[in-house]
């Protein structure tokens, strides 16, 4: 998943995320390459910004 390929302001939860970072490591056999690793970078913070949303929404 390249930066440009996130819509900006796009909202996914933080399970399709999580479902997604599963995905990624499932198709790369627990080994990342370096892109692999990039798109890994870019779905934790994403992970992150909704678990934070969550939480904020939650309270």
């Amino acid at each position: 998943m390249s930066p440009e390929s996130m819509a900006p302001g796009s909202v996914r939860s933080a399970a399709e995320v999580n479902e997604q970072i599963r995905e990624l490591w499932l198709r790369a056999g627990g080994t990342l390459s370096a892109q692999e690793r990039a798109e890994y970078e870019l779905l934790v913070v994403e992970w992150a910004a909704a678990i934070r949303g969550e939480v904020i929404e939650a309270a």
